[in-house]
Order: structure tokens, then C-alpha cells, then sequence
């Protein structure tokens, strides 16, 4: 009899994971006789531990297909890590319980670091149980800080909806410099690494005065006004992309609001208008400033074509090493060159990958630390090659929502931890 599975999209969404729903729930499809139904976790892992499994099959094969396209978690993410085995033991049996009740032998987990964690966890608790689960994570985060992938889906569309923002923007404030704005600051994502705001440096490829702060740079501020001062001096305005993340020599970030989100993590938000604030004080320059936020990661109608189509590869990956007999490993994109660029999807174990980020190489950043080298230039135009617009009409792009359905529950209720 074929064995079902369990999908679950984890964390803070982004343009193109629910390509990779697509890539996983397609290839199940193609092999119905290994694999029967694919339940999706309403709402991320909540859904396996409130037992809250959407029926994927009542869906027709145009409305998978078309989450290829669509932004955003079709299913319904969350931000809830569960706590060590130690500390929580039963949550986790919770979900072994709960794939037992539904015959599920395949756990495909789409996120971060946080999901790799419990992706590895998970498989640990199974087979000291005795229950026979594989659990494949699936690599998604537009902080690209995953390790032993050359790239996570989800950050190529972001970097290109970066560097695309960051040259129109300065365009516009290059119109008015000689009597209004002179500086504008974007803020991007990244609390610790910087990939994100390294891709607003591709506007200085055509011309545009650009600094970036770099979670890897400690801020130095005297530096950063000299070097603005100077940039407005001799092209009349400049551009500042900061990271979320960008942080004091103390390790005390500019946007810190000392309150905690879900995993634990500092709630940043707001490092643009403190750096705003900084330029105008002590150089008295006008400025506007910008927070991309949700739209950096939701901009489905400027997504990387390079993005969506690994998305999806590594979801049909997932499924394949599934198949293959693997076990607690996440598909990775293995770079093979740069130009022509080429890659190949490999494997790492969850072991390896877990509770472990991927900062931006010191030789990826200029000498200064405001800029981007040639070798980072290199790693990042071909994530952000190609476009891949969805379907449009009435001027709006055409995106799907699923029905939903969920099945009837077979076990008791379960209190999910606070």
C-alpha cells in the first residue's frame, strides 16, 4: 500500500516556496504507487501537532500547477519552534502520533534553520520509537544563511526585487538632488548576514552611489557620515541600503526594540529611519527612507526565473530522495560555475545544516566595508537572472487559493505549548 506524506511550509514566507509545494506535491502525484495522499500542515508544523491535515488530492492538478506562481505559504506558515527534545519530548511524540494515526511515512519540511532543526529532531524521535518516518527538509529563507547550499529559494527573487528597488529609487531621488532629497535609505532583511543588502550593490553597476551596512560590519559611525558626506559632495545624493541587522561594535542592533519574536530572536525593525535620523543631525541633508519589509518577500511579479525554477527543483528533489530511501537530509543547489552558471542538486545531512548560518564572506565585501567586490558580483547576478511573471488580468496578476479541505481528525485534542 502506498505510504502517505506530510508537507509543512515554516516561518516567514516568501515568493516562490509555494513553488516548491508545487515541486513536491506534483512528483508525489507522479508516483501515487509508493505514495498516497499528501496532507499539508494547516499553518506550518501547527497543523500536525493540532492535527489539522489538509487534504492535498481534492485539489485539481491546474491549481497545484499554479502555485508555481503564487507568493506567499498556500497552506498557512507559522513561527513556532518547538523546544528541545529534553524540554518538550512530548510535542514531538505528539507528531509521530499523529502521522501514525494518518499513515504518514514522508515528512517533507519547507524553512529555515529553525524547520532543519526540528526536521532532524523529528527523524531522531522516530526511529528511536520504532515508527518508520523519513524526514526530508526542504530548503527555503530569503536570508540565504542556510550552510552547504551555494543558495536558498526564496533570496534570489528578494535580491532582485532589492537591486531592481535600490536603481529606481536612486534614479528618483538623482532627479530631485539639486533642490530636495539627497539621501535615501532603504532597509532590508538580515539579522546576521547580509546577502540581502549586499544585492543593492548591484545598482552601483550603473552609476548610482551606493552604501551598504552589513550585519558583519560593525557600524562605525563617524566612517559612515564621512563617507556620505562625501558621496553627496561629489554626485549630489546617495543611496543607503541597511540591513535589519546591521549592528554597534557592542553588538547592539540600530533597530533593536527589546521585545522577542517567536524563535527567541531580537524583533528588529526600524534601523532606516535611525540611520535617517544620524545623516540628518550631523550633515543636515534632506532625506526619505524606505522599509521593504513584507514586499521584498512577497514580490512574486519580479521574481528571479533562476529562483522559482530551484524552488521547484528542490521540492521535486525532496520527493525523489524520499523515494530513494534518504533520511534526514535537505536537497541542496551545488554551483558548478559562475559563467557560464551552472549547478546540480545535491544532498547535505540535517546534522550538518541545523541551528547553523552562513554569513557573507569577508571577501564578498569592499575593502571600506560599504560595497560589494567583483567575486560577490559574481555569486549574486546569476541568482537574480531571468523573469518569470505569473498571469495577468485586469492588470493584476492571477494567483491561485486553494480550497483547503481538512480531514477528520482521529485523535484527541492536543494543548500546543505557549
Amino acid at each position: 500500500m502506498p505510504t502517505n506524506a506530510f508537507y509543512a511550509q515554516s516561518g516567514g514566507v516568501t515568493s516562490v516556496i509555494n513553488a516548491s509545494a508545487c515541486g513536491v506535491i506534483e512528483t508525489a502525484r507522479r508516483h501515487a504507487d509508493r505514495i498516497g495522499t499528501v496532507y499539508a500542515g494547516r499553518n506550518g508544523i501547527l497543523g500536525a501537532l493540532a492535527e489539522e491535515l489538509i487534504d492535498t488530492s481534492l485539489e485539481s492538478a491546474e491549481a497545484i500547477a499554479a502555485l508555481r506562481s503564487t507568493p506567499a505559504g498556500a497552506f498557512g506558515s507559522c513561527r513556532y519552534k518547538l523546544k528541545s527534545l529534553e524540554k518538550n519530548r512530548r510535542e514531538y511524540e505528539r507528531l509521530i502520533e499523529v502521522f501514525k494515526a494518518h499513515g504518514i511515512g514522508y515528512f517533507f519540511y519547507n524553512g529555515g534553520g529553525d524547520s532543519a532543526d526540528t526536521c532532524f529532531k523529528v527523524s531522531q524521535l522516530s526511529a528511536s520509537l520504532g515508527y518508520p518516518l523519513q524526514a526530508i527538509h526542504v530548503p527555503k529563507t530569503i536570508d540565504n544563511d542556510l550552510p552547504l547550499t551555494d543558495c536558498c529559494p526564496g533570496f534570489g527573487s528578494v535580491a532582485k526585487y532589492v537591486a531592481v528597488s535600490t536603481l529606481e529609487a536612486s534614479l528618483d531621488v538623482r532627479s530631485m538632488a539639486a533642490t530636495s532629497t539627497k539621501v535615501f535609505v532603504l532597509e532590508v532583511m538580515g539579522r546576521h548576514a547580509g546577502w540581502i543588502a549586499a544585492a543593492g550593490g548591484l545598482a552601483a553597476d550603473h552609476g548610482i552611489p551606493v552604501v551598504i551596512l552589513f550585519p558583519e560590519i560593525p557600524f562605525d559611525q563617524p566612517a559612515f557620515l564621512a563617507r556620505v558626506d562625501a558621496l553627496v559632495k561629489h554626485h549630489g545624493y546617495c543611496t543607503v541600503v541597511v540591513s535589519e541587522g546591521c549592528h554597534h561594535p557592542d553588538g547592539t542592533f540600530l533597530a533593536e526594540q527589546g521585545t522577542k519574536d517567536a524563535f527567541g530572536h531580537a524583533q528588529l525593525g526600524g534601523a532606516a529611519p535611525v540611520v535617517a535620523q544620524m545623516v540628518k543631525e550631523a550633515l543636515d541633508y534632506k532625506f526619505h527612507w524606505a522599509v521593504a519589509d513584507y514586499l521584498q518577500r512577497s514580490a512574486r511579479h519580479i521574481a528571479s526565473a533562476t529562483d522559482a525554477r530551484q524552488a521547484y527543483e528542490l521540492g521535486q528533489r525532496a520527493v525523489e530522495l524520499a523515494l530513494e530511501g534518504k533520511n534526514s537530509v535537505m536537497p541542496t543547489i551545488d554551483r558548478t560555475s559562475d559563467s557560464p552558471y551552472a549547478y546540480r542538486i545535491g544532498s547535505a545531512p540535517l546534522d550538518q545544516v541545523a541551528n547553523t548560518e552562513k554569513f557573507m564572506p569577508r571577501d564578498f565585501i569592499s575593502a571600506d566595508g560599504y560595497g560589494i567586490t567583483d567575486k560577490c558580483r559574481s555569486y549574486l547576478l546569476p541568482l537574480i537572472q531571468g523573469e518569470d511573471y505569473p498571469a495577468y488580468r485586469d492588470g493584476l496578476p492571477v494567483y491561485v487559493t486553494l480550497q483547503n479541505h481538512v480531514v477528520a481528525k482521529k485523535l484527541p485534542a492536543f494543548e500546543i505549548a505557549k
